[in-house]
């Protein structure tokens, strides 16, 4: 094969079902991938565990291969993905019963099983290694270490190789990144390797499955190019890759779908989450855009070419997640006239209320929907009295009590504020912090204890 072709069917947990429906149908793919998780969804995956052993992956892949793997076993289409989360395990379950209740027999179910390190971060800890916080620099995780909920390093796409090797028509990881979802495919089908030789070759592959691991984000989603989105644009396109074995991406997606995909939204994309072009780092490798080339070469269809590699470091990201206290929030409406003096009026209510009751927080925030909301203070004062204004209060505390108060006290605004006051919609309930610790963890410590398993429906 000398070029392959792969949809991406999903950018997150909660997609919508019909655009990989779609690329299935009539995308020609030879692999559809969904990337089925976000940093803070392995945690909650993890909670969802901790209630019920057999839980802990993307509710979504059920439903999703329910409708795909017919489609896929006849037009002979692997799908894959990191839905499985923090139970890959029972997700491969869950799909291989699914296949028995609907006699698809002879389906080859793949599972990836990657380490969750929460038991093992003292032992690493004792061996010299330092967890240190990228975002803060902390040292240590002494002060969050029995708050810990979650440990799991990113890996790369070894565990997806080994399973379409092994045959599997459809293969569940957990906490891969993203792109090697796209890339393991490639690396499989063309027969790439670890070795100094295919450098380049594993950077496109990463890049490959980075331009397209957001579905719609490179098709005129999400875009600043939003209003060259032509079509129907309810159908917006998902993206197909096609990667040639000589190092050539084509971006673009159906034509009968709405969207838009040109040098701007592959570029968009491209830099995504990109720190450093130089140097963008992944389990499976280092991409060098620096000398990348993009370009327009039919409608909605760009290619890009020009992708250096080197060698993949000997640490992998490592997101630890833990519990920290709890959030909510609730929403009072303020009308014309005077909407924006009977906000702050509210704000100075609420300030005051928090004081008088002893209410302990760690944060209180104040902001005002439809004008400061996304800006917050960057944004000027308007020059002109908006028509009505969202005043929404958020807070966050050691404890679900405190939090709980403030919920109530934006209820009494609608008693004790200024005329014409309306409650937005129920306050919500207080909600447990997940917060997240990124660091690093020794390559060595997670590589030699990935499993894959392959399973023959009969």
């Amino acid at each position: 094969m000398e070029t392959v072709r792969l949809g991406g069917g999903g950018a997150m947990w909660g997609d919508a079902y019909e655009p990989a429906l779609d690329l299935a149908e009539s995308g020609e793919v030879d692999y559809l991938g969904f990337d089925m998780l976000g940093e803070l969804g392995m945690s909650i995956m993890h909670k969802l565990r901790m209630r019920d052993p057999q839980a802990g992956y993307s509710t979504d892949i059920i439903p999703r291969f329910k409708s795909l793997i017919p489609i896929a076993r006849e037009k002979s289409i692997k799908l894959v993905t990191n839905g499985g989360g923090a139970n890959s395990e029972g997700a491969g379950r869950a799909v291989a019963d699914l296949a028995r209740r609907n006699g698809w027999n002879g389906l080859k179910v793949g599972t990836v099983v990657q380490p969750h390190l929460i038991d093992d971060l003292d032992k690493i800890t004792a061996s010299g290694w330092v967890f240190e916080n990228l975002d803060t620099g902390e040292q240590g995780l002494d002060r969050i270490r029995d708050r810990i909920v979650a440990a799991d390093p990113y890996t790369g796409s070894e565990g997806i190789v080994e399973a379409l090797g092994q045959g599997a028509d459809v293969v569940i990881t957990g906490r891969t990144s993203d792109n090697a979802i796209w890339l393991g495919p490639l690396m499989h089908e063309f027969g790439w390797t670890f070795d100094d030789g295919h450098r380049n070759d594993i950077a496109t592959g990463i890049m490959a499955g980075h331009l397209i691991e957001c579905g719609p984000l490179v098709t005129g989603g999400l875009s600043t190019q939003w209003r060259l989105v032509k079509g129907d644009k309810s159908n917006l396109g998902y993206p197909i890759a096609d990667v040639t074995r000589d190092g050539k991406i084509r971006i673009r997606k159906l034509p009968s779908t709405g969207g838009v995909v040109n040098e701007f939204t592959v570029k968009e994309q491209l830099l995504y989450e990109v720190h450093d072009p130089a140097r963008y780092l992944m389990p499976d490798g280092v991409a060098d855009l620096t000398n990348i080339q993009v370009r327009e070469v039919a409608e909605d269809e760009v290619e890009v070419t020009g992708i250096h590699g080197h060698a993949p470091t000997d640490t992998l990201k490592l997101m630890i997640g833990y519990q920290d206290g709890w959030i909510g929030e609730g929403m009072i409406l303020c009308p014309w006239p005077d909407a924006l003096a009977r906000a702050e009026h509210c704000v100075e209510m609420i300030r005051g209320r928090v004081a008088r009751l002893g209410i302990e927080l760690d944060e209180l925030r104040f902001s005002f929907v439809g004008l400061n909301e996304l800006g917050g203070s960057l944004v000027p004062t308007p020059a002109e009295e908006p028509s009505e204004v969202a005043l929404r209060v958020a807070a966050r505390a050691r404890t679900r009590e405190a939090v709980g108060a403030i919920i109530r006290e934006v209820t009494h605004l609608w008693i004790m504020g200024p005329a014409g006051m309306a409650l937005h919609t129920p306050p919500t309930a207080p909600r447990p912090v997940i917060s997240l610790w990124p660091t690093l963890v020794p390559r060595d410590a997670v590589y030699p204890r990935i499993r894959t398993t392959v399973e023959e429906v009969r």
